[in-house]
Formats: structure tokens, C-alpha cells, sequence
């Protein structure tokens, strides 16, 4: 039982070496941080890491299906250089650099600061330019030297590079809340590398 235990966790291993040598996108969820007392929309929100040429796309989606509005995307630290390019999904999803305000709201509580220039807002009006359910927007960064979008995905996944939202108009309360990239356990990354429904159906939709 020990030995297939371990050769199960090699297998994990290898796929997971191969997702980033390959440059496979690799999905990282959020947890909410704050308690305002909306519905907790985690779940439905997601980010797609990819290499791009010398840069790394973060292409982040809310999935659905309670209403809630991403307006607000910070970066903590890491491998990353400076904010390159935004693209803009949908008609009505709008992002400018940097986020107003500066710093994630409520990030203190999880010792989460904001790397200076690195992040974004939708332009007013706030919601209905942020990326709603069914919408994505990306963001491209430009690494360190020295510094490839292997480094990237290991800084994430030690929580050198941490990601936060700030998501507004959730559910029938329309409050917002705050949150930050999940860690995706070894075994979790196994099931997203063998393709999860929903998020494949996401990513045919955005091409």
C-alpha cells in the first residue's frame, strides 16, 4: 500500500512537471478573506496561468452563477517584473491599471501588500465594466530576469506570488467581499490537468 502510495504521488508529480514544462494553463481558485455577509462566490472565481512568450497571462473568469462583479485585482510580490498588457473580455468588461483603491481591501488580515503598480479595476461604471458571470479579462506581466513561468507557477505555489480580488454586487445582498489565490493541492492540480467540465467549457467560449 505504501509503495502505490508513493508511485501514485510520483505520477501526480510528473503530470504536474509536464503541465508547466508544456505550458499548459493551470487554474488557481480564491478564498474569501473578508465577512461582509454575501454569499461566498469562490467557487465560481478563477484564474488561468499561462506562459505567453517571455511573459505569463493571467487570465482570471468568474464562472457563475450568482451575480457578483470582479472590479478589482491586486499582485503580492514574486517573479514578476511589471504589468504589460490588458485584455479586455466581453463587451462591458473594461480594466485600466492601476486599482483604486491601491491596496486589497481587508488584505492586512492575511499580511497581503500590494506590489506597486501591480494591479487593475474596471472603469466606472464599477460592476457593470468588471467581469461579471460568463466574462474574463487578462493581464500580462513581464518576468524578473532571469525568471521563467515555471519559477512563476512555483512562486504561487509556495505564496511568494499571491493574487487577490476585490468582488462587488454579489448575490441579493450586492455587497462585496475580498479575496485570495487557494493553493491547489498536489492531487487537485492531478484532476485539473485531466480537465475540469466547466472550466474547459469557459476557455471554448473566450476563444
Amino acid at each position: 500500500m505504501r509503495k502505490f502510495k508513493m508511485l501514485t504521488m510520483l505520477c501526480t508529480v510528473l503530470l504536474v512537471l509536464g503541465m508547466v514544462s508544456s505550458a499548459s494553463a493551470i487554474p488557481y481558485y480564491f478564498f474569501k478573506i473578508t465577512n461582509n455577509g454575501n454569499t461566498n462566490v469562490g467557487s465560481q472565481l478563477y484564474v488561468d496561468v499561462t506562459a505567453s512568450d517571455s511573459q505569463v497571462e493571467f487570465a482570471f473568469f468568474n464562472a457563475g452563477p450568482v451575480a457578483s462583479s470582479i472590479t478589482d485585482i491586486y499582485f503580492d510580490d514574486g517573479t514578476l517584473l511589471a504589468l504589460s498588457t490588458i485584455v479586455n473580455g466581453p463587451t462591458g468588461v473594461s480594466f485600466a491599471t492601476p486599482a483604486t483603491p491601491g491596496d486589497l481591501p481587508g488584505g492586512n488580515a492575511v499580511g497581503f501588500t500590494t506590489t506597486d503598480a501591480f494591479s487593475a479595476d474596471s472603469n466606472p461604471p464599477a460592476e457593470p465594466n468588471g467581469v461579471n458571470p460568463g466574462e474574463w479579462v487578462e493581464i500580462y506581466f513581464s518576468l524578473q530576469d532571469g525568471k521563467t513561468y515555471a519559477d512563476t507557477i512555483a512562486a504561487l505555489n509556495s505564496g511568494s506570488l499571491r493574487i487577490g480580488l476585490h468582488v462587488q454586487a454579489i448575490g441579493e445582498t450586492g455587497g462585496s467581499d475580498s479575496y485570495v489565490n487557494l493553493v491547489p493541492e498536489p492531487y487537485t492540480l492531478l484532476l485539473l490537468g485531466l480537465g475540469l467540465v466547466g472550466v474547459a467549457g469557459m476557455r471554448r467560449f473566450r476563444k
